[in-house]
């Protein structure tokens, strides 16, 4: 099959006459009355065995809420989806066509799926008011709610889960006072989202006195022996894999075959899932990974999407099998994030579809606390968070898991970041962003306003 190649320029003139991102006059209000939820998909591409099962467990969260407990509200939600192929430049396409809302659906909030899009959004989505917000990928110095009142690195970002990796061999360790002199190596994905984790874990090493060692791995990963030499020779004793695709199973393996413990590698949330272990066959068992999102069925929410989706052939997942996976999982949970940023927005709003102004008081207004996660069925599921107009994180834990050669165990329970010892650096951060771009921090009275 002859691929077709289409430059920025061209797609640009064919968006103009084809008129992309307007629907055609007929579907104008087809779906009006609901609340637009765009789906930015990833099911092609170098990370689609990720992208597929965690789009399903999106779509089968939202499709239980709308056909069995009738909508929020009574307002159903509306998931088009728009393939990026995990591509930036699509991921704008796909921003561009839903941010003003589609069919007559308003949009309230704007998911990007993929932290470089997050990224490349930030300055846009706050021209055109639309929140964005990102569990576990956001920009750590966008929690400053001051400076960017519409992004949302919600759950966990990247700094606190360095600090919860440090918390962890601290205590295998012993304790935070045992940390000087251990070596830990960061083995990163060349790549803004894997050189994240280079200045918090240098502040960590100035604080406890543990050598800090970074080697970048280039995308895609695939050759990591070079790599793997320079662990064994620096003698290191950890290390910290922040990996994607392709990257993590070769990263195990190879570990395997220079002789570096596989129980003393601790994956990042994108490094740990069944599809980074499995393909690594048996010497990934002891394997370790920081987990938002944690796997398995025994959860209330995930049984009942199983009686209502799963069982009735309804569900997204070709691949059923995939069903309490790492990343439908976190389909899920992201499900429940955006459903339950819907419902703190219309108890203000009234029930009705909402629009991103709306969406960003609700994101700032969402506080899911461990009762609400109860009633929804997500308890050990999904970690508490409250978000304020201050703080647009709203607690970042994550849980240690193993890899048993089967499935994944988790090893704690949830794990607070240290967001403390970071608060000032991210807070300088969002103000010389803030100065840079000449952008007047909100105040209190703003935000009561707005």
């Amino acid at each position: 099959m002859t691929k077709i190649r289409w430059s920025a320029a061209a797609v640009a003139a064919l968006t103009l006459v084809l008129g992309f991102g307007t629907p055609p006059a007929s579907a104008a209000g087809a779906h009006e009355g609901e609340q637009l939820y765009p789906v930015l998909t990833y099911r092609t591409g170098p990370y689609a065995p990720s992208g597929i099962p965690f789009l399903g467990g999106l779509q089968d969260y939202v499709r239980y809420v709308n056909e069995v407990q009738g909508g929020v509200n009574g307002v159903k939600i509306y998931t088009p989806e728009c393939e990026t192929a995990y591509s930036i430049e699509r991921g704008i396409e796909c921003y561009e066509r839903f941010k003003h809302g589609y069919e007559g659906a308003p949009t309230a909030i704007f998911q990007p799926h993929s932290s470089g899009l997050d990224a490349a959004l930030l300055d846009k989505a706050r021209e055109d008011h639309v929140p964005v917000f990102g569990p576990g990928g956001g920009q750590a110095h966008a929690f400053e709610g001051r400076v960017f009142p519409y992004s949302f690195p919600l759950v966990l970002d990247y700094w606190s889960e360095a600090s919860i990796v440090v918390k962890y061999i601290a205590e295998r360790a012993g304790g935070l006072d045992k940390l000087k002199g251990v070596k830990i190596a960061t083995l990163y994905h060349d790549s803004g989202y894997g050189r994240d984790t280079i200045e918090p874990l240098k502040i960590l090493s100035e604080k406890y006195g543990f050598v800090d060692i970074q080697i970048p791995v280039p995308h895609p990963g695939e050759q990591q022996q070079t790599q793997w030499q320079q662990i064994k020779q620096a003698n290191a004793d950890w290390v910290f894999l922040r990996g994607w695709g392709v990257m993590n199973p070769v990263a195990i393996k190879t570990a395997a075959r220079v002789g570096f413990p596989v129980d003393h590698i601790i994956g990042d949330i994108w490094s740990g899932s069944e599809d980074d272990t499995r393909p690594a066959g048996g010497v990934a068992k002891g394997y370790l990974a920081v987990s938002v999102f944690p796997p398995g069925t025994n959860y209330k929410i995930l049984q009942e999407i199983k009686k209502y989706v799963i069982d009735t052939g309804k569900s997204d997942l070709k691949d059923t099998s995939k069903f309490g996976s790492v990343y439908y999982n976190f389909g899920v949970i992201e499900g429940i994030l955006a459903v339950e940023a819907f419902r703190t927005g219309q108890a203000k709003f009234g029930h009705r579809p909402l629009n991103t102004e709306e969406g960003r008081w609700a994101l700032e207004h969402l506080d899911l606390a461990p009762d609400r996660i109860e009633q929804i069925g997500a308890t050990g599921l999904v970690s508490p968070i409250k978000v304020t107009w201050l703080d647009h994180v709203g607690g970042s834990s994550a849980k240690i898991q193993q890899w048993t050669g089967t499935e994944w165990k988790p090893l704690t329970d949830w794990i607070d970041g240290d967001r403390a010892l970071f608060h000032d650096v991210l807070e300088q951060k969002a103000l010389d962003y803030a100065k840079e771009k000449g952008i007047a921090p909100r105040t209190n009275e703003d935000a009561l306003i707005n």
